[in-house]
Parts: structure tokens; C-alpha cells; sequence
């Protein structure tokens, strides 16, 4: 199995890739050829992580080549893993970019030229995870470019999951693995919605077992939307860690059946499906066959006032498609 890995010298990856060594993520028996993909300058910190790789003589991995060219990575991959991205923040041609109109056509750039590599060279069953911000949005820059409906393309929202899972666990004292049907509607954002109208413990739903509105939406709705500028906050650096482990997750998640009564979390194209609108990726309550299949699950019930969340993160993916235009 051929597994791509862009940014791979980065934080994200640091964790991320011994994260998918792990037994049981893919659901192939495999071993796996990473292809890890790393602009010219980052070659030489890649060559220590690849060293380090070797050293930890994991069962799982086969070979391990390197690249400083996306075509010559994604030749026949099954996955690709999009974790490179230019950060907001950094200072280039003496401008520090701070504008998300800004990072999405810096970005956009990546992704086009990574979409026309997938959709060209990689496997038509190929599988595609962005993680690099802005993911929802680069996703529809790569998936576009790629022009291969054979491949499945997503961005993470997993992270905003488990962060929501880890937030009403602490809240009802309960275990995060009793948790059902947790979806992130929308954006990787703070515009995005964590709806717990749908989400279950023992069979009943969490919004009713919190019983109290202005918690939910004074202190959880801004607690996740915010989480990654309060990590940054904390510890002068991004959520490395917990972005590997929500990616992991992610290709788990679609590699393996979806557990029995439950969703996972991604954006895909979107269909109109809750008033989200079409042709934009958005984040959805989903179900995984582990055959390839992908669904958005369409039994959720919601209320005006998560309608209205899900209407203010619809407009804002169609607003950076709009910024974003020229390179679909």
C-alpha cells in the first residue's frame, strides 16, 4: 500500500506517521511504501525524520522513498495525506500573511498543482485527506484540479470532533467512547457547528441531557471554534499532536465500517444536503462501508437555531470558493 505524505517534515507529520504505522488503521494487511513529499528546503530535515523511521524498525513499513516533487511521490498512491500548507503568519516576499483571503491563494497555488498530480498519476480508487489549512477550501482547489470523480477526496474535521467528544465527556463525566453521532457541520473554522441536537449517550440525546442552552452556546460552540488559538496561546505553536491523531483517525474511520449507530467526521462535496451549499466541501455526519463507500447520513432533526449556525459556515465556504474562483 502507497501512502503519500506531504509536509512531511513538519510538526503534524512528526506524529502523524508513526500514528499510521500502528496495526489495525488501514484495513489492508499491506505493508506500507511511504512517499514523503517535502519542498527543497525541509529535504535535509526529512532525511533525519526518514533516519529516525529506520531506527524504529516498524513491521509495518515496507520502503520509505523521498521527494521534493509532488508527480514523482503520487505515482499509483492509494492515499494521499495533504498536511503542507503555507501557515498564517509567516513572512513571505517581506509581507506577513495574515489574511485568510491571503493563505487560500498562497494555498491555492499547492493545490492545484497537487489536484492535477493526484487526479493524473494516483490510483482512481486513490483516497485523499487534506489537512492543511484552509483544508475545506484546499480541498476544492485539489479535487477540482484533479478532475478524477474516480477519487475520493476530504478535508479534516475530525480534530473539531474529538474536540467536541472530549468537551461533553468532561461535561457529563462520562467516557469519550460512549459518545454516538457527534457531527461538526460546515467549515474548519471558527464558523463551524458541533451539533449535539443529534448526538447520543445511552440512546439519548446530549443536548437534552445537558439541559442548558446557555452553556451550549456561550461556552461549548466557542470552546471548539476557537481550540486551536487557545493551544497556540498555551504553547506558542499549533495543535500538532492532536491534528496527527484526528488524521489518523480520519483514515481509520474510512478504512474500517463505521461502528454500529454512529457517524464519522470529514467534509465532502457537498450535495445541498441540510441546506449546506452545493459545491462547496463541507464537514458531515458520514458512514463508511470500509469497502470505499462514503455517505452523508440524512436522519438529523434540527432546530432553527442550528439551521442558522449551519446557513453562517455554508456562506463562508461559498465566500472562499468565490475568493478562489480562478483556480477551479
Amino acid at each position: 500500500m502507497k501512502v503519500v505524505v506531504t509536509g512531511a517534515a513538519g510538526q503534524i507529520s512528526y506524529s502523524l506517521i508513526p500514528f499510521l504505522c500502528e496495526n489495525g488503521i488501514f484495513k489492508s494487511n499491506e505493508k506500507i511504501d511511504f512517499s514523503l513529499v517535502e519542498i527543497p528546503s525541509a529535504m535535509e530535515k526529512l532525511s533525519g525524520f526518514v533516519k529516525e523511521l529506520e531506527d524504529s524498525a516498524y513491521s509495518n513499513i515496507n520502503s520509505i522513498s523521498v521527494h521534493d516533487n509532488i508527480n514523482s511521490a503520487v505515482e499509483d498512491a492509494d492515499w494521499c495525506l495533504l498536511v503542507g500548507s503555507i501557515p498564517r503568519g509567516i513572512v513571505l516576499n517581506g509581507k506577513e500573511i495574515k489574511e485568510r483571503a491571503d493563505l487560500l491563494k498562497i494555498n491555492g497555488g499547492i493545490f492545484t498543482e497537487q489536484g492535477k498530480a493526484i487526479g493524473s498519476k494516483a490510483k482512481d480508487s486513490c483516497k485523499i485527506l487534506v489537512v492543511g489549512n484552509p483544508a475545506n477550501t484546499n480541498a476544492l482547489i485539489g479535487c477540482t484540479n484533479a478532475n478524477n470523480p474516480s477519487q475520493k477526496w476530504m478535508a479534516m474535521t475530525m480534530l473539531d470532533a474529538l474536540r467536541a467528544k472530549a468537551q461533553v465527556a468532561s461535561k457529563l463525566q462520562v467516557h469519550v467512547d460512549d459518545i454516538y453521532r457527534l457531527a461538526i457541520f460546515g467549515n474548519h473554522s471558527p464558523t463551524m457547528f458541533p451539533d449535539l441536537e443529534n448526538a447520543l449517550l445511552d440512546g439519548e440525546i446530549i443536548y437534552k441531557k445537558i439541559n442548558d442552552h446557555d452553556w451550549v452556546e456561550h461556552k461549548f460552540l466557542p470552546k471548539i471554534q476557537q481550540r486551536g488559538a487557545e493551544i497556540i496561546q498555551s504553547r506558542g505553536a499549533s495543535s500538532a499532536s492532536s491534528a496527527a491523531r484526528a488524521a489518523c483517525e480520519t483514515v481509520s474511520s474510512v478504512e474500517n465500517p463505521t461502528r454500529s449507530g454512529d457517524v464519522f467526521n470529514a467534509a465532502i462535496l457537498s450535495d445541498g444536503s441540510y441546506g449546506v451549499a452545493e459545491g462547496v466541501f463541507s464537514g458531515f455526519p458520514l458512514t463508511s462501508d470500509g469497502m470505499g463507500n462514503i455517505n452523508i447520513v440524512r436522519d438529523f432533526s434540527l432546530s432553527e437555531f442550528a439551521k442558522s449556525r449551519i446557513a453562517l459556515t455554508s456562506n463562508e465556504l461559498v465566500e472562499e470558493r468565490e475568493l478562489v474562483k480562478d483556480l477551479l
